[in-house]
Protein backbone atom coordinates (compact mmCIF):
# COMPACT_ATOMS: atom_id res chain seq x y z
CA UNK A 1 0.00 0.00 0.00
CA UNK A 2 1.52 3.28 -1.13
CA UNK A 3 1.33 6.27 1.17
CA UNK A 4 0.38 9.74 -0.06
CA UNK A 5 2.90 11.18 2.40
CA UNK A 6 6.04 12.41 0.61
CA UNK A 7 9.26 10.61 1.49
CA UNK A 8 11.51 12.57 3.87
CA UNK A 9 15.27 12.64 4.41
CA UNK A 10 17.38 14.20 7.13
CA UNK A 11 19.26 17.33 6.09
CA UNK A 12 22.20 18.34 8.27
CA UNK A 13 23.62 21.82 8.82
CA UNK A 14 27.34 22.38 9.29
CA UNK A 15 26.46 25.40 11.47
CA UNK A 16 24.13 23.39 13.76
CA UNK A 17 25.68 19.94 14.19
CA UNK A 18 23.43 17.24 15.62
CA UNK A 19 20.20 19.06 14.69
CA UNK A 20 19.10 17.68 11.32
CA UNK A 21 15.73 18.59 9.85
CA UNK A 22 13.35 16.38 7.86
CA UNK A 23 12.79 17.61 4.31
CA UNK A 24 11.17 16.41 1.11
CA UNK A 25 13.39 13.68 -0.35
CA UNK A 26 12.67 14.42 -4.02
CA UNK A 27 13.50 18.12 -3.72
CA UNK A 28 16.59 17.36 -1.63
CA UNK A 29 17.93 14.83 -4.14
CA UNK A 30 17.21 17.05 -7.13
CA UNK A 31 19.06 19.98 -5.54
CA UNK A 32 21.94 17.80 -4.30
CA UNK A 33 22.44 16.29 -7.75
CA UNK A 34 22.30 19.72 -9.41
CA UNK A 35 24.81 21.26 -6.97
CA UNK A 36 27.26 18.39 -7.39
CA UNK A 37 26.84 18.54 -11.18
CA UNK A 38 27.76 22.22 -11.46
CA UNK A 39 30.44 22.68 -8.79
CA UNK A 40 34.02 22.23 -9.98
CA UNK A 41 36.29 19.77 -8.18
CA UNK A 42 38.95 22.36 -7.39
CA UNK A 43 39.39 25.78 -5.86
CA UNK A 44 38.48 28.58 -6.41
CA UNK A 45 35.05 27.10 -7.24
CA UNK A 46 31.89 29.09 -7.86
CA UNK A 47 30.10 31.80 -5.91
CA UNK A 48 26.64 30.92 -4.62
CA UNK A 49 25.14 33.25 -7.25
CA UNK A 50 27.08 31.49 -10.03
CA UNK A 51 26.09 28.10 -8.62
CA UNK A 52 22.41 29.02 -8.57
CA UNK A 53 22.50 30.37 -12.14
CA UNK A 54 24.09 27.14 -13.40
CA UNK A 55 21.88 24.72 -11.49
CA UNK A 56 18.46 26.30 -12.16
CA UNK A 57 18.18 24.75 -15.65
CA UNK A 58 18.94 21.31 -14.14
CA UNK A 59 16.07 21.39 -11.64
CA UNK A 60 12.81 19.65 -12.58
CA UNK A 61 10.05 22.20 -13.09
CA UNK A 62 7.65 19.78 -11.38
CA UNK A 63 9.56 20.26 -8.10
CA UNK A 64 10.77 23.85 -8.54
CA UNK A 65 8.25 25.59 -10.83
CA UNK A 66 9.98 28.60 -12.33
CA UNK A 67 12.83 28.13 -9.83
CA UNK A 68 10.47 28.66 -6.87
CA UNK A 69 12.19 28.10 -3.50
CA UNK A 70 15.44 27.14 -5.23
CA UNK A 71 17.41 29.66 -3.15
CA UNK A 72 16.23 28.16 0.15
CA UNK A 73 16.95 24.63 -1.05
CA UNK A 74 20.35 25.63 -2.44
CA UNK A 75 21.42 27.06 0.94
CA UNK A 76 20.03 24.13 2.94
CA UNK A 77 21.58 21.46 0.74
CA UNK A 78 24.84 23.43 0.53
CA UNK A 79 25.11 23.37 4.35
CA UNK A 80 24.19 19.66 4.37
CA UNK A 81 26.84 18.79 1.79
CA UNK A 82 29.41 20.78 3.76
CA UNK A 83 28.46 18.85 6.91
CA UNK A 84 28.86 15.59 4.98
CA UNK A 85 32.23 16.80 3.62
CA UNK A 86 31.17 16.50 -0.02
CA UNK A 87 31.74 20.19 -0.78
CA UNK A 88 33.97 22.85 0.76
CA UNK A 89 33.67 26.60 1.08
CA UNK A 90 36.55 28.93 0.44
CA UNK A 91 36.73 31.74 2.98
CA UNK A 92 36.53 34.42 0.31
CA UNK A 93 34.24 37.34 -0.24
CA UNK A 94 31.97 36.44 -1.85
CA UNK A 95 31.92 32.87 -0.56
CA UNK A 96 32.99 30.28 -3.13
CA UNK A 97 32.18 26.54 -3.20
CA UNK A 98 33.77 23.47 -4.77
CA UNK A 99 33.45 19.70 -4.55
CA UNK A 100 35.88 17.64 -2.51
Amino acid sequence: MKSDTPEKVLMENINSPGRPIRVDADKYRAMRDAILAVLPAASPGLTVTETKARLLPLLPDSLFPGGAKAGWWLKGVQLDLEAKRLIKREETKPLRLHRL
